[in-house]
């Protein structure tokens, strides 16, 4: 079974239904429901994701849509060695050096998904869109 980690952009675009974006996170989020990939998302990814949909939608709703998906990924926390590492980091963006460095704390990740390809280019895990790792979890699994 492939285990990903999913940025939080993408978590935001299913949550919060941003087209033309949502369609292939969505599907990443059902195939994990399925228990037919493993998604792995940051500790981070929460807050980060309630901030944004806190401004189109309810407190009540936000917590709703975070409770959900919760109950079927992994939860990778953001400890004092993944901090300190990503402030020594040569990445660009801090938040985005969390989200690498807790990937790579996961066993057995195969892909990070994001659609900020631009900002993972030292990244030595395979960094894919969402439509692009859909793509590749069809090809691999032609009967689902």
């Amino acid at each position: 079974m492939r285990q990903i980690f999913i940025d939080t952009n993408v978590i935001i675009d299913f949550l919060a239904d941003r087209q033309p974006f949502s369609d292939y996170a969505a599907m990443l989020f059902q195939l994990a429901k399925e228990n037919k990939i493993k998604v792995h998302i940051s500790a981070i990814s929460f807050n980060n994701t309630y901030y944004i949909l806190r401004k189109v939608t309810s407190h009540k709703k936000a917590l709703s849509l975070l409770s959900e998906i919760e109950e079927y990924v992994g939860i990778q926390e953001t400890n004092r060695e993944i901090i300190r590492k990503a402030i020594k980091s040569n990445f660009k963006d801090f938040e985005d050096a969390i989200q690498y460095l807790s990937a790579v704390m996961i066993e057995n990740i195969d892909i990070i998904t994001t659609r900020d390809l631009k900002d993972f280019k030292k990244s030595e895990l395979p960094v894919l869109s969402p439509e692009t790792t859909i793509k590749l979890l069809m090809e691999e699994n032609a009967n689902w």
